[in-house]
């Protein structure tokens, strides 16, 4: 069982920065490829950036790329996603989640971290 805990959220102007951290307990994260998601008001939780196991490689909404980097450190359990250049309309609770090693699906989620832009 692996549990995962976000935090880093916050009330930020847009234009600012935050860097939300995943922090990992029960059982090595470097098992997992391990994703961030974010869930806006009244509307769908989705993809924002991904990391592979060891970190070689990472993937980003079209949304996002060139203003989130998403980073992980396996000796410290963490996982990493700095967001900068925000906007209000990216106000959202913001998981991280561990991605199934046979690639089916999501093994765990975190609750969630809120991240509010004020314009």
């Amino acid at each position: 069982q692996v549990q995962l805990v976000e935090s880093g959220g916050g009330l930020v102007q847009a234009g600012g920065s935050l860097r939300l951290s995943c922090t990992a307990s029960g059982r090595t994260l470097s098992t997992y490829a391990m994703d961030w998601f974010r869930q806006a008001p009244g509307k769908e939780r989705e993809f924002v950036a991904g990391i592979s196991r060891l970190g070689v490689n990472t993937y980003y909404a079209d949304s996002v790329k060139g203003r989130f980097t998403i980073s992980r450190d396996n000796a410290k359990n963490m996982v990493y996603l700095q967001i900068n250049s925000l906007k209000p309309e990216e106000t959202a609770v913001y998981y991280c989640a561990a991605r199934s090693p046979t690639g089916n699906g999501y093994v765990y989620w975190g609750q969630g971290t809120q991240v509010t832009v004020s314009s």
